[in-house]
């Protein structure tokens, strides 16, 4: 799940004085935590595969939120969205020009075509797992699936660059040039972040480069969600009457891919990859 940018500026406004390993403010997971972090990433990569698998046209959003938060509470885990801010699912399910924080509705129907973005978090252990796919469903068109694969492509361009000794701008450089290259736009307005005892903790990951963003080193024990974000069209976006759901003032596709990856002492771990399951 994306947040808000003045939420991640309230959390890295937070002084940190006392607690587990820091660098500049950041969390570093120990051995057992990172294995719990495993195990919350399995959860998630699970539910997600899962209903990449199960969705079909006629179903609705709510039933496949039924299913998410059905199958990680039998694993052991809680939702880490549902009630986060009040929001109401356990999963976001955005389609087409929704761009992210779309609310799972009964009356919300799932059609051949559409380009379906689910996202979903467990918290799993006292800490959480954060990811989130792109779904064609049935048969999409030719733009969408562009669309959709630029989308993946920035999310690895990003995930490569999440190695000891590089930095959060080489994150957000990597992005952004991936994103540009297929000439697609960058949704500004909502970055990745840290994931850890927290859903969102420090650092904000931004996909795109800024001197707003803090050019931290990554170390071995960081754990963050890169989460692209491109748009078919323009990057400006409106949300709807319902305060959560986010969707382009053009009309047009916007698709997002995400991952939580942890930072190891000879490269990266993704702890959401579905490919394991």
């Amino acid at each position: 799940m994306n947040v808000l940018g003045n939420l991640l500026s309230r959390a890295l406004a937070v002084p940190v004085m006392v607690g587990p390993r820091k660098h500049q403010g950041i969390e570093l997971k120990s051995e057992p935590e990172q294995e719990t972090m495993r195990q919350a990433g399995r959860i998630v990569a699970t539910v997600l595969k899962e209903i990449s698998e199960l969705v079909q046209p006629g179903m609705t959003t709510a039933d496949l939120d039924d299913h998410a938060e059905r199958r990680i509470r039998a694993m052991g885990a809680k939702p880490s969205f549902k009630g986060y801010h009040g929001f109401p699912g356990s999963i976001c399910a955005s389609i087409n020009d929704e761009v992210v924080h779309g609310i799972p509705r009964k009356r919300k129907v799932i059609k051949a075509g559409d380009l379906l973005k689910v996202d979903t978090g467990a918290y799993y252990d006292g800490f959480h797992g954060d990811s989130c796919i792109t779904i064609a469903v049935g048969k999409i068109n030719t733009k969408a699936q562009k669309l959709m694969d630029a989308a993946e492509a920035a999310l690895y361009a990003g995930v490569a660059q999440a190695l000891p000794g590089k930095t959060l701008l080489d994150i957000a450089g990597a992005v952004e040039d991936s994103i540009r290259a297929s000439g697609y736009t960058v949704v500004e307005e909502f970055t990745g972040h840290g994931v850890g005892r927290n859903l969102h903790e420090p650092p904000s990951v931004f996909n795109f480069r800024t001197k707003e963003l803090p050019n931290v080193t990554l170390k071995p024990g960081m754990a963050l969600a890169i989460e692209p974000i491109l748009n078919e069209g323009s990057k400006v976006t409106r949300t709807l009457r319902d305060r959560w759901t986010v969707v382009t003032c053009d009309r047009k596709l916007s698709a997002q891919f995400e991952h939580t990856v942890l930072i190891t002492e000879d490269g990266q771990e993704i702890l959401t990859d579905r490919s394991q399951i």
